[in-house]
This record gives structure tokens, C-alpha cells and sequence, in this order.
């Protein structure tokens, strides 16, 4: 089976959410399937990675998303109903490399990850071709909890985001012979706006083994949150914590240290460490483990999540107990919950954090050890995936195809009209 993985993020390193589940999604299709990887790249760094994807791709191609011309061409379709995420994703080079990908060989399937890219699996020259898609989370409903929670004309644009792109998911949605997500909380959301659309869960993993921690566990009182620190909910939730629940655990707690490990932190972000020693920001590391390891309870602080977050499960993997909110908690499985408290105010954030840098190393390792990862492995969670390609390639020829399906061009996708 020839599968064409398109997406809006190189699939390496597995160093962000998005780009992790990409990465085990490749390497779980490479098993059986010749996989052609098109990718969208945003700099110089990640694009030096494509040749590393060769590792479980036949073949890899990328196009540059222009990002100072997308902003302004997202300005100008802002009276438009294109989604302003399908304008910063843009690149000219797309439908090029598209065109010689499948002139090349053409592909049995189109596996297209997340909404970035979903509109150019519904043009040509993929509109005739079997598709399925990983939304992984529904997009549109992170913009509308976004515009809740802002005011002035941001929300207007978040407003009008959240419309746009449901509209275009549930285009989407009936074109795609599946559309996976990856908890129930997707599912529901999804499925109740497009009855007709067929939309399954396959959830995130975890490599439990390589995040099993070989030592004791760590004397010190360190609090740690780990994310890539220019997404919005992890600033947000890095600023609220370290203003609002921080103080008060230091009150209490004078020898613990906040680290907030991760890619690219904003300048408020780094102004917290700059103002208050106890507070560090690592930035960009090569592994999280180590951070995890040697420290006593993760945190996971975020007043806006949808999906599923990786961070927990990684930390609980690690041997920590992990503060979340409720809305993140939302979104776990349900077996892992006991390695959790959750909270929501200040107060109770604080308690919760602290109540595990009161108790013995060890306990807090044994809390973490509760919640159950069976089950919970990558290998396991997307064992379905080829089957699920392999039905759809067979579902119908592509000559079929073209003749039902009405190609969609890229510049009048089928919210334009």
C-alpha cells in the first residue's frame, strides 16, 4: 500500500505535541506501507531535518510556508470566509510538489494531519484519491474557547476563526472516509455537528519504557512544566502559575524551584525567571527526561486545552505525580487519573502541589506508579491505523473517485463560497 503522509509539520524531532504524535504515526505506517512524507516547513531548522524522516519514509518532500507574506495575506482574507489558519499555512510550493509526488507514483491513500493541511487533500491532484484524516483535535473548538476567554478585537478574530474553520472541518469531515481524533471529548464534538461523518478515536501514546526513571526518586522540590512556551495555552497557563499559585507555595515552601522546560518561551516568559530566582526557563533542551527525573511533581496549568496532553502522560511515566487542571484532566484517559489532582483556583493549585512536596519521595513516586499506562503504548494505540488506510484505499477505485468527487481548487476551497 502506497500512503501519502501530508502534513503541516515535519514528523521530526518528536519534540512538540503535534510533531510526536506525526512521528509515531510515521513510524507505525512504515511497518507495512511504502510511506511518502509532504510536509510543511517554517525554518531553516526544521527543514535541515527532512532527510532524518527518510528514516521510515521511501520518500520526502517539503514547501516553505513564507511566514511574513501569510501574515499579510491573512489580513486581506480576514472579509473572506477562509480560515486564517489555512492562510498562515500557505505555501506556493505546495501544489508543485504535490503535482510531482503523485506524477512520481501515484498514492493508494492520502493520510492528511490536522486541519493546517486537510484542504489540500480535497484539491487537485489529490481529490480523486481515498482520504483519511487526523484532525487529532477539533480545531475550531480551540479557537471558540479562545474567544470566550479574550476580549477586545481579538475575540472578534478568534470569533470569526472558530466559525470559518467549522465549517471547514465538517466539509472535511464528509469528504474523508474516516476522520480520527483523539479522545471521546473530539469525538462528541465532532460527530454531533456531522451525524453523517465517520469519526473514531485513536488516542496519543506513550513509550512507558523509555521514560521509566532508572533511579530513586528526586530529593529536591522542584515543580516542573514541560511545553513549547510560545503556544498560547502553555504561556498563559507558565503566567498564570508562576503570578498567581506560585508565591504561595514559596511561602510555604521557600526551597522550591519552578522550571519551565521547553522551545521557544516568549519575553513574558522569560521576564518571570528575570524577576525571581526561584523560577527557571531552559528553553530549547535535548531531552525532557532528565528534567522530569529530577524533579518531584509536574505541572500542568492550562485554562485552555483541547485533546490530549502528552505532557502528563510523560511525567506520570517519569514517576511524577501531576497537578492539572480540570480541563486538561477532561481530556485523559480515565485510567491515569489516579497519579492526578486536580484543580482549578489558585488556592486549590497551590494545595495540590504542595500536599505532594510535603509527602515522602517515595509516596510521591508510588501515586504517580497508580495511574495505569497499560495499554497505553504508542504500538497499541495506533494499531488500527492501517487497517483503517487499508479500507479506505479499497473502498473505491480512484478513477471512481474523480468521476464522483468535485476537485477542489486551493485558491476556492469549499468555505469560499
Amino acid at each position: 500500500m502506497r500512503v501519502l503522509f501530508l502534513t503541516h509539520r515535519l514528523p521530526y524531532a518528536p519534540n512538540r505535541g503535534d510533531r510526536i504524535r506525526a512521528y509515531h504515526v510515521l513510524r507505525s505506517l512504515a511497518a507495512d506501507a511504502e510511506v511518502t512524507v509532504v510536509s510543511l516547513v517554517h525554518d531553516d531548522e526544521e527543514a535541515r531535518h527532512a532527510r532524518d524522516v527518510l528514516e521510515f519514509a521511501s520518500h520526502v518532500e517539503t514547501a516553505r510556508v513564507p511566514r511574513l507574506r501569510n501574515y499579510a495575506r491573512g489580513a486581506a482574507m480576514l472579509p473572506t470566509r477562509m480560515p486564517l489558519t489555512h492562510a498562515l499555512l500557505d505555501a506556493p510550493e505546495l501544489r508543485g510538489v504535490l503535482h510531482r509526488v503523485v506524477e512520481r507514483q501515484r498514492p493508494d491513500v492520502v493520510l492528511a494531519y490536522c486541519s493546517g493541511v486537510a484542504h489540500a487533500a480535497m484539491a487537485e491532484p489529490l481529490a480523486g484519491l481515498p482520504l483519511v484524516l487526523d484532525l487529532v483535535d477539533v480545531d475550531s473548538e480551540k479557537w471558540a474557547l479562545y474567544a470566550r476567554r479574550t476580549t477586545g478585537p481579538m475575540r472578534l478574530v478568534y470569533q470569526r476563526e472558530a466559525r470559518c474553520l467549522s465549517r471547514f472541518e465538517e466539509a472535511a469531515a464528509r469528504r474523508a472516509s474516516a476522520v480520527l481524533v483523539v479522545n471521546e471529548r473530539e469525538r462528541a464534538s465532532l460527530a454531533a455537528r456531522v451525524p453523517d461523518a465517520r469519526v473514531l478515536t485513536v488516542s496519543n501514546g506513550i513509550d512507558v519504557s523509555s521514560f521509566r526513571p532508572a533511579g530513586p526518586p528526586a530529593q529536591t522540590a522542584r515543580v516542573v512544566f514541560c511545553g513549547v512556551f510560545n503556544y498560547r495555552p502553555n504561556e498563559r497557563g507558565a503566567i498564570w502559575f508562576a503570578n498567581e499559585v506560585w508565591p504561595t507555595i514559596r511561602a510555604q515552601r521557600p526551597d522550591a524551584v519552578l522550571t519551565l522546560v521547553g522551545a521557544q518561551p516568549t519575553s513574558q516568559v522569560m521576564k518571570l525567571a528575570e524577576r525571581d530566582r526561584s523560577i527557571e526557563v531552559t528553553g530549547s533542551v535535548p531531552d525532557v527526561r532528565p528534567w522530569l527525573w529530577k524533579s518531584a511533581v509536574a505541572i500542568a496549568p492550562l485554562a485552555e486545552a483541547r485533546g490530549l496532553q502528552n505532557k502528563v502522560l510523560e511525567a506520570l511515566a517519569a514517576g511524577l505525580p501531576t497537578v492539572t487542571t480540570r480541563i486538561v484532566a477532561d481530556g485523559l484517559p480515565q485510567s491515569v487519573l489516579a497519579g492526578c489532582r486536580v484543580a482549578d483556583t489558585p488556592g486549590d493549585f497551590a494545595a495540590a502541589v504542595l500536599a505532594s512536596l510535603a509527602i515522602a519521595p517515595e509516596q510521591r513516586r508510588d501515586i504517580a506508579m497508580s495511574a495505569d499506562l497499560t495499554g497505553l503504548q504508542w504500538e497499541d494505540q495506533l494499531r488500527p491505523l492501517g487497517g483503517l488506510l487499508a479500507a479506505a484505499a479499497g473502498q473505491m477505485p480512484a478513477a471512481r473517485h474523480r468521476q464522483l468527487l468535485r476537485p477542489v481548487r486551493l485558491e476556492s476551497p469549499p468555505y469560499a463560497g
